[in-house]
């Protein structure tokens, strides 16, 4: 008729549905990617972001990118004020792995579409923990065939699995480790696939304990006591018996290890090391409370010579000098009191967070209930790992985390 507009046709303006389904499946891919290789997850993060974009879906954050973000922020301010702004780059590249959060967190829409990622992470994660128990005998006939001493001849040469060092190996198997605990404990038609969680377990707590890593061994502890509280009281009362059998049933090095907590060998173990990096620091923030010393700066020799106290003889003992050994000790150095502060302050709102949702909840095994356990002991395990070394400064742990806080707050949110 005259006058009328013609309507235009807009179809083509609509994203083909699949790449819904896409988006999940790379946000999924690059989250299970991280236990094999850290640059294939990477790829795979990058395909996401990209499709997510094309996909029509709401881009959402989960609340803990809030603090997370206020992190990443001063720890630009602390670039800018840097001596060497050029050399702390990498950390400004690492910021690319916060965006796993977007990419689960806007994908995984409903928490059932997460149960893929969960199957995955069970299965390459048992996979990744045989590959570590499979290493660790190869370890042991090599220090035979030598007559080595095993404790001396296997602390510089753990088990890693398919990651590059121990000490990421042994944070992936303890997330692992949670998740199963936790499906065990609070989740969903366990009985029907019962071998399977139970072979999980055992094979990814059997990796943790070869691996001979200490923090992750007291984080696993404290976040197990976490669950069974939370799942009857009563069975807490049968961890100090656990603890003392497994204590007298281990072979000699692994009893040496556990005793080296609180009475290390002098030039062996890790514990002067850790005291001559925590007290370094102490003198980095009190020089430089608001930026620190700059990203990067510490793992220059000179920077953390300059700041080491006077009083600490030389030369020093064994062990690893390039970071502080705690995330909230090298945070505060490095970036400022404000960004340790900011990290800290996430963590604790995560935790505060999960537990609330879980008040809500009605009594009874569920899926909301499994993730938001599995979430609330993460946060535990983090926290006492990050006392003792810079777990959430490593790529693959950190991936770890952001996914697991993404689908703990999938989990609280209504579905």
């Amino acid at each position: 008729m005259p006058g009328r507009r013609p309507v235009r046709d807009t179809h083509y303006l609509v994203p083909p549905p699949y790449l819904k389904k896409l988006s999940l499946w790379l946000a999924t891919a690059s989250a299970v990617a991280i236990l094999i290789s850290v640059p294939a997850s990477e790829i795979l993060l990058a395909l996401a972001i990209g499709v997510l974009l094309l996909s029509g879906l709401p881009l959402r954050w989960p609340r803990i990118a809030i603090p997370l973000g206020l992190f990443l922020a001063w720890t630009l301010l602390s670039l800018a004020f840097s001596p060497d702004p050029k050399g702390g780059l990498p950390q400004v590249n690492k910021m690319f792995v916060f965006v796993t959060m977007l990419t689960i967190f806007s994908s995984v829409r409903m928490l059932g579409e997460a149960w893929c990622l969960i199957w995955a992470w069970a299965g390459v994660g048992t996979v990744t923990a045989a590959v570590g128990v499979v290493q660790f005998i190869h370890k042991w006939l090599q220090a035979v065939a030598q007559h080595r001493d095993f404790y001396h001849f296997y602390l510089d040469q753990r088990i890693t699995g398919f990651q590059n060092h121990w000490m990421t190996f042994s944070g992936q198997e303890l997330y692992l480790l949670l998740m199963a605990v936790s499906l065990l404990l609070f989740g969903p038609y366990v009985k029907k696939r019962l071998w399977i969680w139970l072979l999980c377990a055992s094979t990814t707590g059997t990796a943790l304990i070869l691996s001979d890593t200490r923090s992750a061994w007291i984080a696993a502890v404290i976040a197990g006591v976490y669950l069974l509280w939370m799942w009857k009281r009563v069975a807490v009362l049968s961890v100090p018996v656990l603890l003392v059998v497994a204590f007298l049933a281990a072979p000699p090095s692994l009893r040496e290890r556990a005793t080296s907590i609180l009475h290390p060998e002098a030039g062996t173990d890790s514990n002067s090391h850790r005291e001559i990096v925590w007290l370094t620091g102490w003198e980095m923030i009190k020089a430089h409370p608001v930026f620190g010393v700059g990203p990067e700066e510490i793992s220059k020799k000179e920077i953390f010579f300059a700041y080491l106290p006077k009083d600490i003889p030389l030369p020093l003992p064994p062990g690893f000098y390039q970071h502080l050994h705690s995330i909230y000790i090298h945070y505060a150095a490095e970036r400022g009191i404000p960004a340790a502060l900011f990290l800290t302050g996430a963590l604790i709102m995560a935790f505060v967070d999960f537990q609330r949702a879980l008040k809500k909840l009605p009594p009874g095994r569920s899926e909301r209930r499994f993730v938001l356990h599995w979430a609330s002991a993460t946060v535990i395990g983090t926290m006492i790992v990050g006392a003792m070394d810079l777990n959430l400064g490593l790529t693959a742990e950190l991936t770890m985390f952001l996914v697991v806080m993404s689908l703990g707050y999938r989990a609280a949110s209504s579905e």
